[in-house]
């Protein structure tokens, strides 16, 4: 059985939630990066958490963009309709953006089981007259599990790496495996599945250890490099995505 991945679903997610709350600052006077990043993670947090959230979030949006994105976040909403959201301010990026952190976490029932998602994030902004005219995800990684008993893991993934560099992409069970045995595997997403919202398929292979710990290589040129692995415990099934920043320059 070649199992598919659920785990694309965060980078559509925040690009729903992250162009919704920008717009929040239109009307207000210029600001500090660091002072915008506060507003607009307490609106934000407010507008995602709201009963209604798809309507507020609607009227906030750059008409040009919100069509999109209110469709990507409605179909995370029907498959997640239990969630919250949680917005906090970061250090402005060093050509001034303002950047919040943003974590969602849900559960939903299918077939008899119990899935719980979470998502984190850290993204920058561009704005003007108010309205967000621009997005970049700093930081991503999400986490969905079927286990029905926590199988709490670490994901030992850098954020940034150099082109052309090898680096790990280790996800580990912080729990002893005792005599469980354990399957898993990696692959790459593509820029297209992500924003097609497609499930990769991923190979599975008997893990040795108490994780997938695998070497990979950055591509030669500076970009996005996203990753989605599987690993099946016999008490649930978890599935990870991490983006990794490509840079050709460490600062």
């Amino acid at each position: 059985m070649v199992p598919r991945s659920r785990a694309s679903l965060a980078s559509w997610i925040s690009r729903a939630a992250v162009l919704a709350g920008a717009s929040l600052l239109l009307g207000q006077p210029a600001r500090s990066a660091t002072s915008d990043a506060a507003a607009l993670s307490t609106q934000l947090q407010q507008a995602l958490n709201a009963d209604d959230n798809v309507e507020a979030l609607s009227v906030l949006m750059d008409p040009e963009q919100a069509a999109t994105l209110l469709d990507s976040f409605q179909r995370f909403s029907s498959r997640f309709p239990v969630t919250r959201w949680r917005v906090r301010p970061g250090d402005a990026t060093a050509d001034g953006r303002p950047t919040v952190k943003l974590a969602v976490t849900g559960t939903r029932q299918q077939d008899g089981l119990s899935y719980s998602f979470s998502a984190h994030q850290r993204l920058a902004f561009s704005t003007a007259a108010g309205l967000i005219t621009g997005q970049e995800v700093l930081s991503d990684q999400s986490v969905l599990t079927s286990a029905e008993k926590p199988l709490p893991i670490s994901l030992m993934i850098p954020d940034t790496v150099l082109t052309g560099s090898r680096y790990d992409v280790d996800v580990v069970l912080d729990q002893p495996l005792g005599k469980a045995l354990l399957a898993g595997g990696l692959t790459a997403v593509s820029p297209e599945q992500v924003l097609a919202q497609k499930s990769p398929i991923i190979q599975l292979a008997p893990l040795g250890g108490g994780g997938l710990f695998k070497s990979v290589q950055a591509p030669f040129q500076p970009g996005v490099q996203t990753w989605a692995a599987l690993l099946v415990h016999p008490d649930g099934v978890i599935t990870v995505s991490k983006q990794v920043q490509v840079v050709d320059d460490r600062q």
